[in-house]
């Protein structure tokens, strides 16, 4: 017999039973479905972390002196200075691609009507990249706003939007601070929203910390932050910032210095043990699947066996009969497999219609990985019914009722 005459018979009788077929594919579909789908969610949820991580600030060393339960009079000599930031500029060089100390105090403004205290945040130039802001409207501090001590002010979204509007229509616009005037050159929003846990809250502004300085108690950068270049060099970035502030202060004084490598690395682990649970599962669906055609198949077996004694009796082969079945197990499972990776495909890419979201990431790896196992599951899963079927004594067969 032909491969294609074989191929033609199993059509057929697979079209004859198109409910049990259909059904019997649809476990194939749902595995293979699954497998692209774990694959897609670990590696966009992998993605989502660490972008999320990274927007908060790539790379980033932050380091500042731990008072403990001390007064701030006691330790004053102590706090991280603006001298310090550039010590660690000028050692670590090209270990690390930007530096920016912090400064906060808290300012009066009219907001409502009424006035509200506001996070005043002192920084420099190089806090915007440190940070990863992004500018809604005007321009960051540039080195010669902090050089030459400008009144000059940045604005967050939200502060922009109850003050004037809009980003755009508060640049520009006079803000009162410490009782002076300054300037509005811009508004900003994080990249990713920290939600208050870092010194940046919705009700924030920036000035240049050389005007902060005028108007805080104490010089304290807290904290101060240092970009390293690669991920590579955290590590080894945090460790020396950490040594070149207790080379720069007391004995004994308590520097922090940490990065979010811990976090980033914990969170990659969890995503990849959460990867593996579903492919178990996966793997779960795909083994049922294979057993069910494997049932189903052995049921054809039986019902068509005088069909099997007939086809024996005017000249098919053992090998011909044993083709045939396992053909029909192939098509099934390959046809519910194709299904499964169409279906898994379509639906990762729908989402980007229904939510703004673009980062969804489909690995090629993961549909060739599900063809190949739809292909292995009707092999595999199909071999037993189609050997058992060629083995039917033909004589016995056509006496089958």
């Amino acid at each position: 017999m032909r491969f294609a005459e074989a191929f033609r018979f199993s059509i057929h009788a697979l079209w004859a039973n198109k409910v049990r077929t259909g059904l019997t594919a649809l476990g194939l579909l749902i595995g293979n479905a699954s497998v692209i789908w774990v694959v897609t969610i670990s590696l966009t949820s992998g993605d989502l972390i660490r972008d999320i991580i990274s927007g908060v600030g790539s790379n980033l060393v932050n380091a500042y002196f731990d008072a403990g339960n001390r007064d701030a009079a006691s330790v004053a000599g102590d706090y991280v200075k603006i001298a310090d930031v550039e010590a660690v500029k000028t050692q670590l060089g090209p270990q690390i691609s930007a530096a920016t100390g912090v400064m906060t105090e808290f300012a009066a403004i009219l907001l409502d009507g009424k006035p509200r205290d506001v996070k005043v945040i002192g920084s420099d130039e190089e806090y915007a990249t440190v940070r990863n802001l992004v500018m809604l409207a005007g321009r960051p501090l540039h080195h010669a706003d902090v050089s030459s001590r400008q009144r000059v002010v940045l604005l967050t979204e939200y502060l922009a939007m109850k003050l004037h509007g809009s980003p755009q229509a508060a640049t520009g616009q006079k803000l009162k601070l410490f009782g002076l005037e300054f300037t509005i050159i811009g508004a900003f929003k994080e990249k990713t929203d920290t939600f208050g846990l870092s010194e940046l809250t919705r009700e924030s502004v920036l000035i240049p910390v050389t005007v902060l300085r005028y108007f805080t108690p104490y010089e304290r950068i807290d904290p101060m932050y240092v970009q390293a270049r690669t991920l590579e060099h955290v590590e080894s970035v945090t460790r020396q910032v950490r040594a070149i502030l207790e080379s720069r202060h007391r004995p004994g004084a308590n520097f922090y210095a940490g990065n979010l490598k811990g976090i980033l690395d914990a969170a990659r682990n969890i995503s990849l043990i959460g990867a593996v649970v579903l492919l178990l599962i996966a793997g779960i669906a795909l083994l049922i699947s294979g057993i069910g055609i494997m049932n189903i198949m052995l049921v054809t077996v039986t019902e068509r066996t005088r069909e099997i004694g007939i086809r024996m009796s005017v000249g098919a082969t053992r090998r011909d009969i044993q083709r045939q079945f396992l053909l029909e197990a192939i098509v099934i499972s390959l046809g519910g497999g194709l299904l499964g990776i169409l279906f898994g495909v379509a639906l990762p890419l729908s989402v980007p219609l229904f939510v703004d979201f673009q980062g969804i990431r489909i690995s090629p790896w993961s549909i060739a990985a599900a063809f190949g196992v739809s292909l292995s599951v009707g092999l595999l899963f199909g071999f037993l019914p189609a050997n058992r079927a060629s083995k039917l004594n033909p004589t016995e067969a056509l006496r089958y009722e």
